[in-house]
């Protein structure tokens, strides 16, 4: 059940949202009806599936330590969880990794990173859209990190490379290591301070074609006031608001233009 917040947002959201009908950019209307809209099953998502029932199914506990909001005003919390409870709750869902998936297979962005692993499951469908893509994926829990490593090696994914720590420190020396950037999803902290900053130092590798997707928008105000930042920076050209994710473009040929969309 969404909190009374969140709510008011998705109800704001939903005045707003358009459909493909609504739309006269043509640059929009190729993302609904090529990426947003496409309906077809890819065989990638059936290697994917499988490893989300198999966490699902996993009564094994792990340890998780959280940088994250969650963690209020300690370093990090420390708390033990079921991976069935992890891939439940936390994993992203099937509707949202087949986005990113369609995304990247679209667009055949080459260098990615992610923030937030946990079990690897968007980091997959990362990986699999474009097997020449090199996917740098980040996750502060070395224990999570560890469980998503397996999962890579099970559906035999070899283009990935894993970096454990706190995202605060370890971004900017990650960044380094990517020539370009293309394809950026954030996700995994969830504070308006530190995901702004996280924008701000990608910038440092991003160029016209560069992708960049930020997950829960909406899910504190601080959030959505790092969102209303983030699309109204003078290097973000187009920005699509489908409520549970934000998507943003540098284009320098399109028109500065904030899209909310229906989606999920």
């Amino acid at each position: 059940m969404l909190n009374s917040g969140i709510a008011g947002s998705y109800i704001s959201y939903l005045l707003k949202a358009k459909t493909r009908y609504g739309i006269h950019s043509p640059f929009m209307y190729d993302f609904v009806t090529q990426i947003l809209n496409d309906k077809s099953t890819y065989e990638e998502y059936k290697q994917i599936d499988e490893v989300v029932r198999q966490c699902k199914r996993s009564e094994k506990t792990i340890e998780i330590i959280d940088f994250g909001a969650d963690s209020g005003n300690e370093p990090f919390k420390k708390r033990f969880r079921k991976i069935s409870d992890i891939a439940a709750s936390s994993g992203i869902s099937k509707k949202m990794g087949r986005l990113l998936f369609r995304l990247v297979r679209y667009y055949q962005t080459e260098n990615i990173l992610e923030l937030g692993t946990s079990l690897g499951i968007s980091t997959m469908y990362l990986a699999l859209a474009n097997p020449e893509a090199k996917v740098t994926t980040v996750e502060g829990c070395e224990n999570t990190a560890e469980l998503a490593k397996r999962n890579f090696g099970a559906v035999g994914i070899n283009n990935i490379e894993s970096v454990t720590g706190n995202f605060r420190y370890v971004l900017s020396n990650t960044i380094k290591t990517i020539p370009r950037l293309d394809f950026a999803f954030i996700d995994g902290d969830h504070r308006e301070k530190s995901t702004f900053e996280y924008f701000e130092t990608c910038l440092k590798k991003v160029h016209n074609n560069t992708i960049m997707v930020f997950d829960d928008i909406y899910w504190s105000r601080g959030m959505t006031r790092a969102w209303k930042k983030i699309k109204k920076h003078q290097s973000v050209s187009v920005s699509i608001d489908l409520f549970r994710i934000g998507i943003v473009f540098f284009r320098k040929e399109l028109s500065k233009e904030d899209f909310v969309l229906r989606a999920f």
